[in-house]
């Protein structure tokens, strides 16, 4: 079970706390958990909360998880993502005892549908979908019987098997439970079982022209599974007494439903409704989109397994929705990258710099750490010539009193490389700066610096003749408002314009050796990660920023 070390480490949460209790009690050896997503778009930061607890249970304790697609609705489903689903969870770190799908059971939840019909507890309704909602009645008033509640079980069969052999039109019948039109639970008002779908498959083909309702599939998959526990997010919570009817009245394995509640995410939507809209109207470039939430943009993006996993962790499980900030996922991101993120030294705005008694065609080598949390990394050479670029705002003609970098008269340090001083400068016609010229000082390079000279400013630079030239893609909230989902009017009027700025980038040689999703702190700008688009030229996607300049701007 779990040990004592772990105990005092972190509380368990309150299903762990339900399995503990289910394991020390006997009522289970083993337990059986699955995650099971809908093959109806990618996974989102929501799923890698339910990937982590589902999975980080049969972790914790003796058992396994399955994944099971939910595949009942053939019309939305795609084995595009079957594949993404199956990517997505082995990348954050887990591996499923089965892959199985709901499809795989059509035939046996036809027969459980069938017995339900043997039982006077199930019946063939030729309402529309309008009239079905109409004698539903609302939380206040109680539902109506139709004629059809009444007819005998042998109809029943015949019009069932109709069903099943395609001689009725789309949304012609649906197959109904017969339980009570007048209860208090609205789910429990005769609800729909199956329904009439002439669509292929992306598994069955054209096998079944009707197929089961998740209310119908979901409990009866995870009894067939035997799952102990089946763990959904709070929105089911109404649909528990009609999953456990149902399993009751077949008379099969037990599982029970558990329900946590969901995390939203400020600057995010996650309905994979408006997902797929910002995907097919074009405003991301597809699922994998650095800005999307979906755990393959956020690998792309350059966004590690383990800080997926340690936000997840944070934000716990709880019983109570609310809203998390996306700070807190930019932190974990933070964290993990700064043990783990090569140091790369980028300039993105670049001012050239003539260092006027360097020798001219000259290169020297300087060396610099490649990781100062990592010694293990060990350190690179950088090459150093006559003329370097540094960041256009690392020079001010008229410094304010705190400016600790470049200036008229003022000394810094090249990372890595010499202390300068700038002597001089060049601007164009229009009064802009062009070129800044500077002395190097004798014996004063890094690691060898015997002038006993201190200064407070260090730069980041990259030698002009050594320059790699990279496309740099400055990604940024997708969103400019906490939530958009609750904003008048439609949430793409709030897509947040800044979201993605690509711009020019210079970078030291060492950079050429990055490999696809590979993570780099540009020094004093941020981390950044290899697109797999880098084939022509090498292309950088911004991770996240060194600090929250979302926090520091008050937004």
């Amino acid at each position: 079970m779990i040990t004592e070390e772990k105990k005092e480490e972190k509380s368990l949460n309150f299903i762990e706390e339900i399995v503990e209790a289910d394991l020390q009690a006997g009522k289970y050896t083993q337990i059986i958990t699955r995650f099971p997503p809908e093959p109806n778009g990618y996974l989102h930061i929501g799923h890698a909360s339910s990937i982590c607890l589902n999975f980080g249970l049969t972790k914790k304790f003796p058992g396994y998880t399955n994944l099971r697609f939910d595949d009942t609705n053939p019309v939305t489903e795609d084995t595009e993502y079957v594949e993404s689903i199956k990517n997505d969870i082995r990348w954050m770190g887990f591996e499923w005892e089965n892959e199985l799908y709901a499809s795989d059971y059509f035939d046996t939840l036809y027969q459980y549908a069938i017995e339900l019909i043997n039982k006077g507890l199930a019946y063939v309704d030729d309402s529309t979908s309008e009239e079905i909602a109409l004698m539903k009645g609302t939380p206040t008033e109680p539902g109506k019987d139709n004629i059809y509640r009444s007819r005998s079980v042998e109809e029943n069969l015949v019009l069932f098997e109709q069903m099943k052999n395609g001689d009725f039109p789309d949304g012609s019948r649906t197959l109904r439970a017969k339980i009570d039109m007048a209860h208090i639970n609205m789910l429990m008002r005769d609800p729909i079982l199956y329904r009439i779908k002439h669509a292929h498959h992306h598994r069955t083909g054209n096998t079944w022209c009707i197929y089961p309702m998740y209310d119908f599939a979901h409990g009866q998959s995870d009894s067939i599974e035997t799952v102990t526990h089946s763990i959904c997010t709070l929105e089911f919570v109404p649909h528990r007494e009609l999953y456990d009817w149902i399993i009751e009245k077949l008379g099969i394995y037990p599982s029970h439903q558990y329900e946590f509640a969901r995390r939203n995410l400020n600057y995010t939507v996650t309905s994979k409704r408006k997902l797929l809209q910002l995907v097919q109207e074009k405003h991301v470039n597809g699922w994998d989109d650095p800005r999307m939430p979906t755990i393959s943009g956020l690998r792309r993006r350059g966004y590690t397994p383990e800080s997926i996993r340690d936000f997840c962790d944070r934000i716990g499980v709880a019983r109570r929705e609310n809203m998390i900030d996306v700070g807190l996922l930019e932190f974990c991101v933070r964290e993990d990258l700064n043990k783990k993120a090569l140091r790369r030294m980028v300039v993105l705005d670049p001012l050239k710099v003539v260092i006027t008694n360097f020798p001219e065609g000259v290169t020297e080598m300087c060396h610099s750490e490649n990781n100062p949390e990592d010694i293990l990394t060990g350190n690179r050479e950088v090459p150093f010539s006559r003329e370097i670029y540094i960041e256009k705002e690392d020079f001010m003609e008229t410094p304010s009193k705190k400016y600790f970098r470049l200036a008229p008269g003022k000394m810094v340090r090249l990372k890595s490389a010499y202390i300068i001083q700038c002597d001089d400068f060049v601007k164009d016609e229009s009064g802009e700066i062009t070129e800044v010229h500077c002395s190097y000082i004798e014996n004063s390079k890094s690691g060898h610096d015997t002038t006993g000279i201190n200064v407070k400013g260090t730069l980041h630079w990259v030698s002009v003749p050594h320059a790699q030239e990279i496309e740099v893609r400055l990604y940024d909230r997708l969103f400019s408002v906490e939530d958009p989902s609750s904003e008048e009017g439609d949430f793409k009027d709030y897509i947040n314009p800044k979201s993605l700025e690509i711009i020019t980038g210079y970078a030291e040689p060492a950079l050429n050796e990055a490999r696809e999703g590979e993570s780099f702190q540009f020094l004093r700008k941020g981390y950044f990660a290899k697109d797999p688009d880098s084939t022509e030229k090498l292309i950088f996607n911004r991770t996240v920023t060194l600090r929250d300049n979302w926090a520091k701007a008050g937004n």
